[in-house]
């Protein structure tokens, strides 16, 4: 459902494809490996996977922020796509604490804040070089972070956003759950309820909303459940999704001072209703906003190819 005309706001720029980046069968091809990031005296390594060509693309990069907090990157290679597709350079990284990048399980709970969050994605556009020129993506928690980036810090270079299946208010997104999860069985509402008091049942529990509003294709993509049990698993650390991060957050009356166009989208069975990504509609001054029909929380995955060709449209 396309809830404004974004050729009323943009002009959109077709550009030739530069080239197409070969495909193995394991994948697109990509560069990874760690950075640097000191933060108050410490230094710790952000994981990061880089996929196109960033010296000789003349085309914008985009770095994708994944879910949280806590998640990983895992489940958002489908961007690829707009490296092998589309000619945007694709940066993805395991934000600190989860996955691949340093793990804090010593940290007090108040080491987690947005501020530390935007601090390594700046070192991260500087380590590129990519500060003077870039867009971001940002996938549920990932969309917060932009938005704090650019109502915080104002970044000169940020040229566009989309905020894929986000939120504007912690009190918006958990009233969405609770809606949601009243059509559940009282085994998923008990185990989701209890929280990781009983971690083995509430992953049980949150695999099967999920399976509705999560992810709707079939099967579901194991980089989608890996991703969760980096927080909820056996061997998961759930040390930043337990932080107080996102309580009582919100940032709606924020939002008339993000500058730059922003893409809005959700799914219609998302975990992100539209009254929760309402307000970005309602409040941001160059904004376009997309419903995916047959998705919910990942229409990346559930509606790939149009996904892509819309958002590579937005961000060229």
């Amino acid at each position: 459902m396309l809830r404004r005309p974004f050729s009323n706001l943009f002009p959109v720029k077709r550009n030739p494809f530069r080239r197409w980046f070969s495909m193995s069968s394991e994948g697109p091809k990509y560069v990874d490996g760690k950075i640097d990031f000191v933060y108050q005296d410490e230094t710790h390594q952000t994981y990061f996977k880089r996929f196109g060509d960033l010296e000789n693309s003349k085309r914008t990069p985009v770095v994708v922020l994944h879910g949280g907090p806590g998640l990983c990157h895992d489940y958002l290679v489908p961007f690829a796509d707009l490296a092998v597709k589309y000619d945007i350079p694709v940066i993805l990284y395991d934000q600190l604490g989860n996955a691949k990048s340093t793990h804090l399980k010593d940290k007090p709970p108040t080491f987690w804040t947005i501020d530390l969050f935007i601090d390594e994605l700046v070192n991260l556009l500087n380590h590129f070089k990519i500060q003077d020129d870039f867009a971001l993506v940002g996938h549920s928690w990932g969309g917060i972070l932009a938005t704090e980036f650019e109502v915080r810090r104002q970044p000169a270079g940020l040229k566009r956003i989309v905020l894929s299946s986000s939120l504007a208010a912690s009190s918006l997104w958990n009233q969405s759950n609770g809606q949601l999860l009243s059509a559940f069985p009282d085994k998923v509402k008990q185990g989701m309820m209890g929280g990781m008091k009983e971690p083995a049942k509430f992953f049980e529990a949150l695999k099967e909303f999920h399976a509705v509003h999560g992810c709707v294709i079939r099967p579901v993509p194991e980089s989608y459940w890996y991703t969760l049990e980096q927080v909820f698993g056996a061997d998961g650390d759930p040390t930043v999704a337990s932080a107080p991060v996102l309580q009582n957050w919100t940032i709606i009356d924020r939002l008339h001072l993000v500058r730059v166009p922003t893409f809005v989208i959700n799914g219609k069975k998302d975990i992100s209703q539209d009254f929760v990504v309402k307000p970005f509609f309602d409040n941001i001054q160059k904004v376009k906003w997309v419903t995916f029909e047959n998705s919910s929380h990942s229409p990346f995955i559930e509606e790939q190819d149009r996904y892509m060709k819309l958002v590579s449209d937005f961000l060229t």
